[in-house]
């Protein structure tokens, strides 16, 4: 088995949308024999698009998985969706892969949104296999999309295969830049061998020279080789190219055409020859400190990174093996929920199509595992002899929310369940009810996110959706101090209610939050009933005072008070504490804050004064700039209130090159203009 193991190769295809992975895919399975004929995005019948969401976008919205063997070695291979609206798992998918094909297309080279998935690969610390695509197309720039490799990403390539044609001429073959020779491609997608053109071949020896000098530069041994006798033998280039993938030094790129079927064999080849196996995996590192070796004996560890929905299947918890092996029924312990879960026998995907498992499989292999109990997305199943769980990727947070409302009044609770079930695939989304307005709020990474999970919903649950005017986090705050009684008595026949406190409030730097502050002596106020007296302010403060809104930075200081041996109660004091609350904020200059987010934009040179200009219409405060290769990166103090549908005008603004990201940054004293506006839509829904 650990021949085989080691044959194993687990990837994914990472780029941006419209640089070909799926068509790339759809290639390697054609010559991989698992599907009969190419299909086409623009189709919409590739075997790994096929959810109507992805059909109707022509693009990816959640991964795609595909099993197949070439000679003795088993792929397991995921395509990632390319638009940023899809990836804020994707440090949770790669969680689960042992390698990428990074996926670079001829055209467009190096994207703006090209550099945060590379920098995801980074993190993972995952090796690469470089995939130039489209280098067919009549505006085919290969030199400048290898160019950008070095000069954006930092990557330093080893070109494998360098095209014969390509651009404005016939895409025929490809130099194979370390043989020394040509490989001409045949009508099946094959290739066979020939002569570099004549006008080749100087910049073909050239190449080589750049090659055989980065492979040595990853092991010193092979450096000093090279220094004295300045050559490599092959066997020496293989080594060294191998080193130094696993170690990321170098990544080999490899040019090919998916929509002519050109370069399946030779990106496979250079996937096997030198991206790492399952058991070459450096150690997992779990939580505690703990570390786990990928070895195929011993006890059995998965790490659950995808759960799909199935109409037929029900849930699937896609899992990667870590460690021991896996065949037919076995029962590991969840070690976040210290459950105890069957699995049945695992499945291996294809697209839509599933296929059961034969025999075992170890450390790499990605398999579903249909009816767990208790399992979701992040979780470690293993033998109870291990006790292992790995550290799972921390998410990033939702960028924008938008309310929901169900098409009819009153059902409200079906809407809510409908997206509620989303949540177990989806991971990026969140869901919520604002107690204050009841409104049904979900969150996701942008409006595209968003409208697609209310179209999947609507599609698989048959319940009419609305979608509402994203919700702003606005916060309120205090901005002078102020000294009340909050005083509770009621009297209605037996026992009465009694609580009586002074709290001083007074304001506190931005992001501080709420303090609380106990100055009682004397035991005015029983110590029992304080903290009853911080909680009847908290909850009160909950619900703002101007909008809503939670009211934060200030503290309330308890100082004095009264109470009755017999008639107070926590109840009594909690209601003290809120009225405290609610008096002082008549005096206490209340005020209502915007979120601030620090938004990252990248976009083509030519662009930028329009996105400029148009951040300073958004009340943006541009921070810096920097321009590389033809992109300039653009950092921006914007209010989010300004931007909750900057996708689209980004898009339009750059003609489809623009792309963000935003991060919350902190909060701002709204102006005047703002404030009022807001406070005005709270009074109309409040009557």
């Amino acid at each position: 088995m650990s021949d085989t193991l080691q044959a194993q190769r687990t990837y994914a295809l990472v780029g941006t949308g419209g640089c070909g992975k799926t068509t790339l895919a759809e290639m390697l399975l054609l010559h991989a024999g698992v599907v009969s004929r190419l299909g086409k995005v623009e189709e919409g019948n590739t075997a790994l698009d096929y959810e109507p969401e992805e059909i109707k976008r022509r693009g990816g919205v959640q991964p795609g998985f595909a099993t197949f063997s070439r000679g003795a070695a088993r792929h397991f291979l995921m395509d990632l969706p390319g638009d940023g609206n899809f990836t804020g798992d994707m440090d949770m998918l790669l969680a689960g892969m042992d390698s990428v094909v990074f996926v670079i297309d001829a055209v467009d080279g190096v994207r703006p949104l090209t550099k945060r998935q590379w920098a995801a690969v980074q993190k993972a610390e995952l090796p690469a296999v470089c995939a130039l695509t489209k280098v067919d197309r009549d505006r085919a720039d290969f030199a400048g999309a290898l160019l950008g490799l070095s000069s954006i990403l930092g990557v330093k390539p080893v070109l494998l295969y360098a095209p014969i044609g390509g651009g404005q001429a016939p895409f025929i073959g490809v130099v194979d830049v370390l043989a020394g020779k040509a490989l001409l491609f045949d009508d099946a997608g094959g290739v066979k061998e020939g002569e570099i053109p004549a006008d080749l071949a100087e910049e073909a020896a050239m190449l080589r020279e750049t090659a055989v000098e980065n492979i040595a530069e990853s092991d010193d041994t092979l450096m000093e080789r090279y220094l004295e006798e300045g050559a490599l033998s092959p066997e020496d280039v293989l080594f060294g190219l191998r080193k130094g993938v696993l170690a990321r030094q170098v990544v080999p790129v490899v040019a090919l055409s998916g929509l002519e079927n050109k370069g399946a064999g030779l990106l496979l080849d250079a996937v096997e020859a030198y991206l790492p196996s399952g058991l070459d995996h450096p150690p997992f590192k779990g939580k505690d400190d703990k570390e786990l070796a990928p070895k195929a004996d011993g006890p059995a560890a998965l790490f659950v990174f995808k759960t799909i929905s199935d109409p037929f299947a029900g849930r699937l918890s896609v899992a990667r093996i870590l460690a021991g092996s896996i065949g037919g029924d076995a029962s590991l312990k969840n070690m976040t929920s210290e459950d105890t879960e069957r699995l049945g026998a695992p499945i291996l995907l294809n697209g839509k199509n599933q296929i059961q498992a034969k025999g075992t499989l170890g450390p790499g292999a990605v398999v579903a595992l249909a009816k767990l109990k208790n399992t979701k997305t992040g979780d470690t199943l293993c033998d109870e002899k291990l006790g292992f769980a790995l550290a799972a990727p921390a998410l990033p947070p939702q960028l924008i929310s938008y309310a929901l409302a169900p098409k009819e009044k009153g059902e409200e609770d079906k809407v809510y369940a409908a997206v509620q079930r989303l949540l177990e695939e989806d991971i990026t989304l969140s869901l919520s009810r604002d107690e204050e307005t009841a409104d049904i709020l979900v969150s996701g990474m942008g409006q595209l996110h968003i409208e697609t999970a209310v179209e999947k919903a609507k599609r698989r649950y048959k319940v009419e959706i609305l979608l509402k005017t994203p919700k702003v986090p606005y916060r309120e705050t205090i901005r002078a101090t102020a000294q009340v009684q909050g005083r509770h008595k009621k009297q209605s026949g037996g026992r009465g209610q009694f609580g009586d406190c002074w709290v001083e409030f007074a304001p506190l730097p931005r992001g501080t939050g709420y303090q609380f502050e106990d100055g009682v002596v004397g035991g005015v106020v029983p110590r029992q009933y304080i903290p009853a007296v911080d909680k009847g302010i908290q909850e009160a403060s909950v619900r703002g005072y101007l909008a809503g809104f939670p009211m934060v930075d200030f503290k309330a200081r308890l100082y004095d008070g009264s109470y009755h041996t017999v008639d107070s109660s926590e109840m009594a004091f909690k209601v003290a504490g809120s009225l405290a609350y609610k008096k002082a904020m008549e005096t206490c200059k209340p005020v209502l804050l915007e979120p601030i987010v620090t938004l990252t934009i990248s976009s083509p040179d030519e662009n930028m004064g329009d996105v400029i200009g148009d951040l300073s219409s958004r009340r943006g405060k541009v921070q810096g700039s920097d321009s590389i290769a033809g992109i300039t990166e653009i950092k921006a103090l914007v209010p989010m209130n300004e931007i909750l549908r900057y996708a689209p005008d980004l898009r339009s603004m750059t003609g489809g090159q623009g792309s963000f990201t935003m991060e919350f940054s902190h909060y701002e004293e709204a102006p005047q203009p703002v404030a009022e506006k807001v406070i005005a839509e709270y009074k109309r829904s409040e009557e």
